[in-house]
């Protein structure tokens, strides 16, 4: 046991028989005392009437002796004599209030069942306590530290006021343990991490990499905590976040490192958990292979009493992670998963779904002198913009940048598919409503009604929103005539056509000269077919005097209004 009593960081020890002590008071003593005085204090507040919060009540501090016999307002116990103490009892009222728990879940929480005593107390030699329910976390913390939240009261009750959401933790009360002539301090806070999740992985992140990694002792521990340099190689590309689940993280985030920073707030960290969806399917079936449906079922019917013998409406407002951030709580169906234990979805660099459980801790560190000789210290030996102690604005700016570029990373969406071809054309809509292209080459006998149709049934609008079309267009013909026999003979009808009104009358031109261009092999085409339906039938040239007229107000025929689909992109 001499081995065992080595073993004491800070306040926190082990007696001869095992059981921890903080301050040599004995672990279940103390979780006695506190639940004694939480009830007397709660109960009594009760009775107390409603109203605002003063600027006095926060400074107030209210005290109640124990004595082992009991008295007219404490009843007798086991603990040895001690005094508890509670501070601005009204003020945190208040505050559970705002985040809906009420006085008699808060009591029922954390007073009707053992407290649990968590084994992993972490470097600084604090006790931490569970309540059954998992509800609620119950720290000691030191004289400077109860202290400067204390003084924190009146900064934390305004921001509470104007942001419910926040990932800094939810303090519910503090109060005070006077025991065998020592003050054992203690803090209720919101619970980060719930105990019916399995975390399988766990992140301690400063924004820090001077000498933050794991030791090799955290890493023999079941879940260990690791920290920020095990981070940037275990998952070099972070935890990938849905966009809005990105911003309302890196929004929270900012938000609270503002205001620590105006409190000169400073090595502060995120802590993280990780559950991971699809390692937690495998593991529930290798365990029902190996255990038998028997297990599974004795399981099941234990956790439905435990969810039977804990009350309705007792979980408090805002405690989650998912509620902690700016964020809508109904949009987490991306993941496929009916959590509610409020973890935030998530993937690795694999594709595996998560839920992360996130929160800020350890706030209650002011830059105080102290801290300025410790950043000056390690400066000297070390990089200074890279150790944990560092003056508040640099601090805050180096873990919000760390948390939202390291931690998170936004998951990228996918573009949707460019339609290339389609951007070539910046011209007006292509002009539908000819005759499909079918109807236009089977009928070969008499090809002639069906071409003056569709030209004529163009609108002079058409035409001139032709003439603005740019040049090098693969779709639209060159401005040409047909040949000349045609227009010789075309010219004569038109001629007759235009007595009457003059203006009508069209212009002629030379022909072009051949190309190679593939809308001009068309075009050949289209006049060598002209040419051939003249030859056998001289009464139908008449009729081109119309298509002449229709051709030469349009100065370009597009090759949509010959093969409407020949513009069409092929995808």
């Amino acid at each position: 046991m001499s081995q065992a009593m080595k073993k004491t960081i800070g306040h926190r020890g082990i007696d001869p028989t095992g059981e921890t002590t903080y301050k040599k008071t004995t672990s279940s003593a103390l979780k006695g005392a506190i639940q004694l005085g939480i009830t007397h204090t709660v109960g009594s507040l009760s009775q107390k009437p409603e109203r605002d919060v003063l600027l006095q009540d926060f400074e107030v501090v209210e005290s109640i002796f124990f004595p082992c016999e009991g008295s007219n307002l404490t009843p007798a116990h086991h603990y040895g004599d001690f005094r508890f103490k509670t501070y601005a009892p009204i003020a945190f009222r208040y505050f559970r209030e705002m985040f809906g728990i009420r006085p008699d879940d808060y009591m029922y929480s954390l007073c009707n069942e053992s407290l649990i005593e968590l084994s992993n107390s972490g470097a600084s030699g604090s006790l931490f306590y569970v309540s059954s329910d998992d509800e609620y976390i119950i720290k000691t913390v030191q004289h400077k530290e109860a202290e400067f939240l204390q003084k924190l009261l009146p900064g934390y009750f305004m921001n509470l006021n104007q942001n419910k959401r926040t990932l800094l933790p939810k303090f519910y009360g503090l109060y005070c343990v006077q025991a065998g002539g020592k003050n054992i301090r203690i803090a209720v806070m919101n619970n980060l991490l719930p105990s019916a999740v399995r975390m399988h992985l766990k992140y301690d992140l400063k924004g820090s990499t001077y000498k933050r990694r794991a030791s090799a002792k955290e890493r023999d521990k079941a879940v260990p905590t690791y920290k920020d340099l095990d981070f940037m190689q275990d998952m070099p590309d972070g935890l990938r976040l849905e966009a809005d689940k990105y911003s309302a993280v890196c929004k929270t985030i900012q938000r609270d490192c503002l205001l620590m920073q105006s409190f000169k707030i400073m090595d502060y960290s995120l802590l993280v958990g990780i559950h991971n969806l699809d390692q937690a399917c495998r593991e529930q079936a290798s365990e029902e292979v190996l255990a038998g449906a028997g297990a599974g079922a004795g399981a099941g019917a234990g956790a439905g009493a435990m969810d039977q013998r804990r009350p309705q409406g007792q979980k408090s407002l805002y405690s989650t992670a998912i509620e902690a951030i700016q964020a809508d709580t109904g949009s987490m169906g991306s993941l496929d998963t009916e959590d509610k234990t409020g973890g935030i979805p998530a993937r690795n660099s694999k594709g595996e779904r998560l839920l992360v459980y996130i929160g800020i801790i350890d706030i209650l560190q002011s830059y105080r002198l102290v801290k300025r000789l410790e950043h000056s210290w390690k400066a000297l030996v070390h990089d200074g913009d890279t150790v944990s102690v560092h003056r508040p604005g640099f601090y805050a700016e180096r873990f919000q940048k760390f948390m939202c570029n390291t931690v998170f990373r936004k998951i990228s969406s996918k573009p949707s598919p460019c339609k290339k071809r389609r951007a070539l054309t910046h011209g007006p809509p292509k002009r539908t409503g000819g005759p499909p292209l079918s109807t236009q080459t089977s009928s070969t006998s008499n090809p002639l009604p069906l071409l003056q149709h569709q030209v004529s049934s163009d609108t002079r609008e058409d035409a001139d929103a032709d003439n603005v079309m740019p040049s090098g267009r693969p779709d639209l013909l060159p401005k040409t005539l047909l040949p000349s026999d045609f227009v010789g003979n075309a010219s004569e009808a038109a001629e007759s056509s235009s007595l009457g009104n003059p203006e009508s009358a069209p212009t002629s031109q030379p022909l072009p000269p051949p190309s190679q261009d593939p809308s001009r092999s068309v075009e050949v085409a289209l006049n060598n077919s002209l040419s051939k339906d003249q030859e056998h039938s001289t009464p139908k040239r008449a009729q081109f005097g119309t298509l002449e007229e229709s051709v030469g107000s349009a100065d370009v025929i597009s090759l949509s209004d010959i093969i409407p689909n020949a513009s069409k992109c092929a995808v």
